[in-house]
């Protein structure tokens, strides 16, 4: 399958997500399956990035949730958890969207536009200055859930959790596709399941950076816990198995591997 029959497939799904009639929901493998925005947004400072926190906690968020929109996840980085990657704590947050459906992704910023609350709780960031932006940047990663995986979850709650936020690229969309059936189709879910990874998504990226890839997140109590989860997977034999199995050969070129922890008001 080359990029333009990936593309042009990718958006067929998506909306099949609104276009179908009911009568054929059961037919579409995609009918059950959460869309998912991931936002990872940039700032010019650890101070922006704390305002930006709080108006997510006390405005963007419940908004969100009066839009139809959850359970929303809100994470920072530290540089303590990925001390390979960063120097110093990065002033980067991550959000994640989930979807009933994608009318309620294409109508989501006109929601917020008319939710007077949030306008006024949030009129600070909402209206900051060109001079003085609430945020440098944001990029958005389009995802769709895997069959075996269908919406985000929240696993984990206590105030020590942390989560792995992991992408895999992969050099041909043929080879991307191969590696979510490693996960759908030939059990690789299961042995999360069973080793204690415990998943917040597992979603085929059908637009943004990185492509093609799949990205999925992890949900642990502490970091305990996910360390005894990997090495117990890294142990599984049937892990070992799959991971010998030639059809999934090379199907990952580029690993992406953060550890998150979750920021004020986050539902996740």
């Amino acid at each position: 399958m080359n990029r333009r029959d990936f593309l042009t497939a990718s958006a067929a799904t998506g909306l099949a997500l609104v276009a179908a009639p009911a009568s054929s929901a059961a037919a579409d493998p995609a009918a059950d399956r959460q869309l998912f925005e991931l936002r990872h947004y940039t700032f010019a400072s650890l101070d922006k990035l704390k305002a930006f926190e709080a108006f997510l906690k006390d405005a963007m968020i419940p908004a969100l949730g009066r839009a139809g929109v959850g359970p929303v996840g809100a994470f920072k980085l530290l540089q303590a958890d990925n001390a390979k990657a960063f120097k110093e704590d990065p002033a980067e947050l991550y959000v994640l969207l989930p979807f009933k459906s994608m009318e309620a992704m294409l109508t989501l910023e006109t929601k917020l536009a008319a939710d007077d609350a949030y306008q006024t709780a949030g009129k600070a960031t909402l209206t900051a200055a060109k001079a003085d932006p609430a945020f440098a940047r944001y990029e958005g990663q389009l995802m769709l859930a895997f069959d075996g995986a269908p919406v985000v979850q929240a696993p984990a709650k206590g105030d020590e959790r942390l989560f792995q936020l992991r992408i895999y690229e992969s050099h041909s969309q043929e080879r991307a596709l191969k590696k979510i059936e490693m996960f759908t189709k030939g059990g690789e879910i299961a042995i999360f399941r069973k080793v204690g990874l415990n998943w917040v998504f597992f979603g085929q990226s059908l637009a943004g950076t990185k492509l093609p890839n799949l990205t999925y997140m992890c949900a642990f109590d502490d970091k305990a816990a996910m360390d005894k989860a990997w090495a117990g997977f890294r142990a599984d034999p049937d892990w070992q198995k799959l991971s010998k199995d030639e059809s999934y050969k090379d199907t990952v070129s580029t690993i992406t591997n953060l550890v998150l922890r979750p920021a004020a008001g986050s539902q996740i």
